[in-house]
């Protein structure tokens, strides 16, 4: 699995939210219903699969599945 697909699964299965509606230009909060604690579970959750740590900072720079695809890719090179 690609790093994209990896946080579309981790965003469906935290958030209950259908393929369809994991869009690159999602907002978390507006588009996927999150909340302040989903947004720190996804964090987390996503600092677990990809083995990097998300400095608080960083989260809350982190507005859009977008935003978490690049930031992962990031880290990774």
């Amino acid at each position: 699995m690609s790093v994209e697909e990896k946080i579309k699964q981790i965003i469906k299965d935290q958030l209950g939210v259908s393929e369809d509606e994991v869009k690159p230009e999602a907002s978390f909060v507006e588009d996927l219903g999150a909340d302040s604690l989903d947004l720190t579970e996804l964090i987390m959750a996503m600092e677990e699969e990809f083995g990097v740590e998300i400095a608080d900072e960083d989260a809350q720079k982190i507005l859009k599945v977008k935003d978490a695809i690049n930031y992962i890719e990031s880290k990774q090179k």
